[in-house]
């Protein structure tokens, strides 16, 4: 019991020290509510300040928010004078109280003050993240909708936030062994008068509106079944409204509590002096041996356990999870002597055949001081090989273990080689080695050229009659004109025009890449061996390491694929899927037809064919804000979990109502006539307006008034009979002539009638 308290404290808080935990545990004398209030309020890094201080609206007289904090009053200076000392002391106030802040709290102002403003809008928009307006769907006035096609699987409705309800229920009805256990469930005798206590007066009426709606599943004509007096049952035991959605893993724990209890009362009652067993127990719990040492102490005990806790957060997929699940604190502690290190293994001593995993996908934020969901993606298998967790392996499991911290200890030092060649250099920018030496290769068989680039310019500038960049006008004023620069004609002297380069001819040897200025044939032919050689000794190493990479990875995923590890197979048979936040969201399930092979989707009243492809697309998560949240596995070797009822007598398998009780086959025929009976309803009704329809046709129509003739000097817009004085007389002649058709067939019966 101490350990389950530990893994649920470690989940509500996500605090991971197992000292911390134990200590505040004995400080709530075993009270789970007290101790996560002293954990989440040791740990919370929020100041713990009053709502009343912060955001404190506009009070009646003033037009502006009045105060920010509880220390609002206090420490005030003046800002409206033009005193700069007052700014500058007002800053240094600023900054002081920030850092006194960040100091206590770690948190700085900005954040603080953002963690407000997110909380003032969660408060505000409470209603509408819990779905206050209860999900219930409408039925279809049409019968036919809600009918029953073929064979195909009877969904649930919503009756106001309940898909968490449908999604666990459908599970579990389509375990036929468990569905048999509940079909066949007979009450206790002594269950018919008044029961003995507060357990039984709620267990066992669940158990019948609980029979009642897998009979219905079974062999209902409608397409959906109204599941509301079995939830009632439940939301009067949750203490909770329409509004408020329930977790999956709380109900289903709920539900099958009460059905061991209602089990075992019946267990009971049958008991012949031996030792009773609970089928819900025999069929959902396990049993695993904790061997650890505390406080250099060892210690070895069983516990039982129901739906396993796996923790999501830092793992890629469902073997991860289940390793670090099984492995608590210093494992090496648990094979030394003299050690003061704590630490424990889990290992599996008798798995239950349907084995039922909490991914555990909200994990408390302490800043926030609210649940958060995970969205990170995990993958899971159809088939889970649980060998390596067995006690009975034990000894090669940890030698397995071991061979791969060692291959992963390598791996690490591979990929870090491997990231040095892929991506060379020591600044910000980095390339991958062999194009460094390719671009080298590249640049030094470049055509060598005898000047820079500037200086081909410049001489090209020069002889086209444009002064090269270096020269200026000083220059040339310090120079002089020349004679032949001035003919002794002109009073005026002109002075030199400079033009920019886009107007100078590029030379035609100028590079249109970098080239090495000066470079010897016995020189390029040395360093074209020498970087050809390089870059294929980098791409061979480039290559040795990703193939040695890719070889350990293998060798670790067959790690456990030998015979020996192949021997405890469980088949994924349901996965729960969340859609939403940790405040909100919507359920539905995957289930597997294991007689038809293949995925089907429940999601309320819609029951669809699926694939593989859409199950890995909602429930490995990390792509949108739907994931797995529960996940069922059963034992691939237990037929009996799904295997079909034969008749005794002629061998036959039995289908639909004939694996039903008697009492419950008659209250399904009851239902069925109801529903036979609206559909007899709705035809008749539609039966009736059809021949309303005909016999309105059958009237004659009155001709349409001719207009009077517009005499000369009379106005074009005369008044018109209105179409509500024609609606007036069109609507007596009808019911004249229903009167008169009915009278008729008063007389001549309703064949008579209907032939006409």
């Amino acid at each position: 019991h101490q350990q389950t308290f530990l893994n649920q404290l470690r989940e509500i808080t996500g605090i991971n020290d197992v000292q911390v935990l134990q200590q505040a545990l004995k400080d709530s004398n075993g009270n789970l509510e007290l101790a996560v209030a002293f954990l989440t309020a040791k740990n919370a890094k929020v100041p713990q300040l009053e709502e009343a201080t912060y955001y404190q609206t506009a009070l009646p007289g003033n037009d502006r928010y009045i105060s920010v904090g509880s220390q609002a009053d206090t420490n005030v200076i003046d800002l409206t004078g033009d005193d700069k000392d007052d700014l500058q002391r007002a800053i240094a106030l600023s900054l002081e109280e920030s850092n006194r802040a960040f100091r206590e709290t770690g948190i700085t102002d900005e954040e603080q003050a953002i963690s407000r403003v997110l909380e003032a809008s969660i408060a505000e928009n409470k209603a509408s993240l819990k779905r206050t307006h209860p999900e219930v769907w409408s039925d279809s006035p049409n019968p036919y909708d809600r009918k029953r096609q073929d064979n195909c699987p009877v969904g649930l409705k919503n009756v106001g936030n309940t898909c968490w309800f449908s999604a666990v229920i459908q599970s579990l009805f389509n375990l036929l062994e468990f569905r048999r256990l509940v079909l066949n469930f007979n009450p206790p005798a002594n269950a018919q008068d008044l029961p003995r206590n507060q357990k039984e007066h709620r267990n066992l009426p669940f158990m019948r509106e609980l029979r009642y709606l897998f009979a219905l599943l079974v062999g209902s004509k409608r397409k959906y079944v109204d599941p509301s007096r079995a939830v009632e049952i439940l939301k009067d035991a949750f203490k909770s409204n329409d509004s408020q959605q329930q977790d999956v893993s709380e109900f289903t724990h709920k539900l099958l509590d009460w059905l061991e209890d209602a089990f075992q009362i019946k267990a009971e009652e049958e008991r012949d002096g031996e030792k009773t067993k609970n089928p819900m127990v025999e069929l959902f719990y396990g049993r695993f041996l904790a061997v650890g040492v505390l406080e250099g102490k060892k210690f070895e005990n069983t516990e039982m356990f129901g739906q396993y806790p796996l923790q999501v957060n830092g793992f890629k997929d469902l073997h991860e999870c289940l390793e670090a699940a099984m492995i608590e604190g210093e494992i090496e502690s648990l094979h030394s002597e003299n050690s003061a290190k704590s630490g424990q293994e889990h290992w599996f001593t008798e798995l239950p055949p349907v084995l039922t995993f909490e991914l555990s996908r909200f994990e408390f934020n302490q800043a926030l001081g609210r649940p958060e969901k995970i969205h990170n993606k995990l993958e899971f298998p159809p088939i889970l090989y649980l060998d390596r967790y067995m006690h009975k392996n034990r000894e090669i499991t940890r030698i397995k273990r071991d061979e791969i911290k060692r291959l992963k200890e390598y791996l690490t030092v591979l990929q870090q080689r491997l990231e040095r060649y892929l991506s060379y250099g020591s600044g910000p920018k980095r390339f991958p080695l062999v194009d460094v030496l390719q671009y080298a290769l590249e640049f030094a068989s470049s055509k060598p050229v005898c000047t820079s680039p500037v200086d081909d310019l410049g001489a090209s500038a020069t002889a086209s009659g444009t002064l090269p960049a270096q020269t200026s006008p000083s220059t040339i004023e310090q120079q002089g004109p020349s004679s032949s620069d001035v003919p002794s004609t002109s009073p005026v002297q002109r002075s030199v025009i400079h033009k920019p380069f886009t107007q100078s001819r590029i030379p035609p040897d100028l590079p249109m890449h970098p080239a090495p200025r000066h470079i010897t044939e016995e020189e390029l032919s040395v360093l074209e061996g020498c970087l050809h050689r390089w870059r294929t000794e980098v791409e061979n190493d480039t290559r040795d390491l990703q193939e040695s990479i890719s070889r350990i990875h293998r060798t670790i995923e067959l790690m456990y694929s030998d015979k020996t590890m192949v021997q405890v197979p469980y088949r994924l048979h349901a996965v729960l899927v969340h859609e939403g936040q940790a405040n909100a969201g919507h359920y539905w399930a995957y289930i597997y037809d294991h007689h038809q092979n293949r995925w089907m989707k429940y999601n309320d009243i819609s029951v669809t064919k699926s694939t593989w492809e859409e199950l890995e697309r909602d429930s490995f998560g990390g792509y949108r804000n739907a994931s797995a949240y529960c996940l069922m596995y059963i034992n691939d070797k237990e037929q009996y979990l799904i295997q079909e009822e034969f008749d005794k007598e002629t061998g036959q398998i039995l289908v639909g109502m004939d694996t039903l009780p008697s009492d419950l086959r008659d209250y399904v025929k009851e239902d069925n006539k109801r529903f036979e009976k609206e559909l007899e309803e709705w035809d008749a009704e539609l039966a009736q307006k059809a021949q309303q329809e005909k016999l309105l046709s059958q009237i004659p129509r009155a001709p349409a008034p001719s207009p009077a003739p517009v005499q000369a000097g009379e106005p074009e817009y005369l008044e018109q009979p209105s179409r509500t004085d024609l609606s007036k007389h069109l609507k007596e002649d009808s019911v004249q002539a229903i009167n008169k058709a009915l009278a008729e067939q008063e007389d001549r019966g309703p064949e008579a009638i209907m032939d006409t």
